[in-house]
């Protein structure tokens, strides 16, 4: 089959797209052929070694962490599915990747694809909407009435975080560059902030919830717009307890878990739509290199989704 692998960590030259074996399936596995996958951050800080301590990876290594398309074949326990099921998933990331033609998934971790949803719409979900999900819902509690803000409300998991916080009857700000403030105010966005031209710092005050996705500076000024017991979660960088204890707010860092439950309770949202999938950009496989430099500008707006087959 093909798929892109590195066979170590450096910079986008990494990236090969070549022939790889058939994923070995196990007796809980489904066989998916993919159709469609999604580019993250997280595949490129993988990919520089960012990750090496935190996830331990024998090379070569296929990247790539959400998938959409058809299975193909079962494994001998497997009860959820059946050949020809449409599905998605965000697979574990200690095992073979999703930029292929092939992955093999625990079910546990499968979803059947929301009948309104295409396969390049399906595989731009997982990952976003679990991160945005577990910090959100797991992690902060959110509640119908609360303040929330997101950061980068324009980017994959800024733009589902929005959608959801919304579905939950929260009031939410964003912070978005002047060319996308329209699109963050469609996606439901109360407050918009322009980060160009003006500072949410000064903006903003007794927010229930901060959503950090981008950690650094921006992620110390956001305890000046929490109220007191309010909740900082980042995916960017740990917080600093010290600094949480001092303004009397609970902070923590969210590393995605893949979960089956948590992603079939947001097909149900998609299927329902309360909450839209957003493809900015789709490339094909072999493109990896250009997608990896767009997700690396930061600026990439919704998803860069990659078309397998």
């Amino acid at each position: 089959m093909k798929a892109v692998i590195i066979e170590g960590y450096g910079g986008k030259e990494q990236l090969q797209y070549t022939d790889r074996n058939m994923p070995v399936l196990k007796d809980n596995d489904v066989l998916i052929e993919i159709e469609a996958t999604s580019v993250n951050p997280v595949d490129w800080k993988i990919r520089e070694g960012y990750l090496k301590e935190k996830i331990p990876y024998d090379f070569p290594v296929t990247l790539g962490l959400d998938a959409a398309g058809t299975i193909k074949e079962t494994g001998k326990k497997v009860q959820k599915f059946q050949v020809g099921d449409k599905v998605f998933t965000r697979p574990d990331i200690t095992r073979n990747g999703t930029y292929a033609e092939y992955v093999a998934v625990d079910e546990g971790l499968v979803v059947k694809k929301p009948d309104n949803l295409s396969m390049e719409e399906a595989a731009s979900i997982p990952l976003v909407g679990l991160t945005a999900w577990q910090c959100l819902v797991d992690f902060a509690g959110i509640k119908e009435g609360d303040k929330v803000l997101v950061h980068a409300g324009s980017g994959g998991v800024g733009s589902f975080a929005i959608q959801l916080a919304k579905s939950f009857g929260a009031w939410v700000a964003t912070t978005c560059s002047t060319d996308n403030v329209e699109f963050v105010q469609s996606l439901g966005a109360d407050k918009v902030i322009d980060y160009r031209s003006e500072n949410f710092s000064e903006t903003l005050q007794d927010m229930d919830i901060v959503f950090d996705t981008l950690g650094g500076d921006i992620q110390q000024q956001s305890y000046n717009v929490l109220k007191e017991k309010g909740c900082l979660v980042s995916i960017a960088m740990p917080p600093d307890q010290d600094v949480a204890e001092e303004y009397n707010i609970k902070a923590g860092y969210v590393f995605l878990e893949p979960d089956g439950e948590q992603l079939a309770k947001i097909g149900e949202k998609l299927e329902n739509e309360t909450i839209r999938p957003v493809v900015g950009t789709v490339m094909d496989l072999k493109d990896i290199k250009k997608a990896h430099e767009l997700s690396e500008t930061h600026h990439a707006k919704g998803k860069i989704v990659l078309k397998v087959k």
